[in-house]
């Protein structure tokens, strides 16, 4: 036992939040997910899609500990969907909330939350393949299970996202997603919250706003849009074939979207990712919802909810990983172009 376990009372089993004294960053200390099945396998395999009878979902009936489940037939018990705990969760949900503690010039919490898995039933379709009725159904989940997760009074971020292939970090291939709710709001977050917030101060905008109608108006980085949604290249990609899409409609909590816009939003991030797996390559990618913080809500009029998709197309070296400098080597015109289908 290291000094630091005896001083600060850490209980190995326990998820703990750690935060870096220089950066202001936040860790998750949990070495119990050690024991999940490849956590500590470092090589880096192919995406291989491994026979149905070994998915572990395909097959599985509702759970008791569902907390939200659609059906296809409810007679014959033959869901579509269902929301259900991870079995190797990164927060636990422990009955109190996270005390944020100093220990010397350091912040440690307990890592209270939630983590959910939000399993589709079928094993061949990820999100761009799913039929358009069960992918709004993945949407839908999600606000059904934050109206759950926001009578928590110890959280205080609903974190929604999808990783495919083992590059972006999925153990499995059975197209699934996720729900974090912790009980901090997370650095990369807060930056955004705060860029938006700080423009609006200055220039009297919604910044999001003023993005969309840019692209709009120059067509460059645009790759598809219809009458509620638009996806884009962002200006300023960290990575090539970095996307970013909006629903039209400044809305600061996607928890609020209304159905219809919903699904336009889908429909466009649906359409969206089929042309990234067509046109770039079918990289392995992460997509996560970014979305105003669960209380306080009046305090965020100024943000507006979308979705980052994050393909995983490089390797960072020094000078992205010592400097925080992203190296982006594809121009996001040619990357729109490329997504649209574009002879040039």
């Amino acid at each position: 036992m290291t000094a630091d376990t005896r001083s600060n009372g850490y209980d190995p089993t326990q998820p703990e939040f750690r935060r870096d004294p220089v950066t202001g960053d936040w860790i998750i200390l949990a070495s119990g997910r050690s024991q999940r099945p490849e956590q500590m396998n470092m090589k880096k395999a192919r995406r291989v899609r491994v026979p149905l009878k070994d998915s572990p979902f395909a097959a599985m009936p509702v759970l008791d500990g569902a907390s939200v489940v659609y059906y296809r037939n409810k007679k014959k018990n033959d869901w579509s969907l269902q929301i259900i705990p991870n079995k190797y969760p990164l927060v636990k949900h422990v009955g109190a909330c996270t005390d944020i503690t100093s220990y010397g010039p350091y912040q440690h919490a307990t890592g209270v939350g939630s983590h959910d898995l939000v399993l589709t039933r079928s094993y061949y379709k990820n999100f761009p393949m799913l039929e358009s009725r069960d992918a709004l159904d993945v949407f839908r989940a999600f606000q059904e299970r934050y109206w759950q997760l926001a009578e928590d009074p110890c959280l205080r971020y609903f974190f929604a996202l999808h990783n495919w292939g083992p590059k972006a970090g999925a153990s499995i291939y059975h197209p699934h997603y996720q729900i974090l709710a912790l009980p901090i709001i997370p650095r990369g977050v807060y930056r955004s919250l705060s860029g938006s917030q700080k423009y609006y101060e200055r220039h009297g905008k919604f910044v999001h706003s003023e993005i969309i109608a840019w692209e709009q108006s120059q067509k460059e980085r645009v790759i598809f849009e219809n009458k509620g949604a638009i996806a884009f290249a962002p200006y300023a990609s960290r990575f090539p074939f970095e996307l970013k899409v909006f629903p039209k409609k400044r809305l600061p909590y996607f928890e609020d979207t209304p159905k219809d816009d919903m699904k336009y939003f889908v429909e466009i991030l649906q359409k969206t990712l089929a042309a990234l797996t067509k046109n770039a390559g079918d990289p392995d990618y992460n997509f996560y919802v970014h979305t105003a913080p669960m209380h306080n809500r009046e305090v965020y009029s100024h943000y507006h909810w979308h979705v980052e998709i994050l393909p995983h197309m490089k390797v960072e070296g020094s000078v992205e990983i010592g400097t925080g400098i992203d190296i982006n080597i594809v121009h996001p015109g040619d990357a729109a172009a490329l997504l649209r289908g574009d002879k040039r």
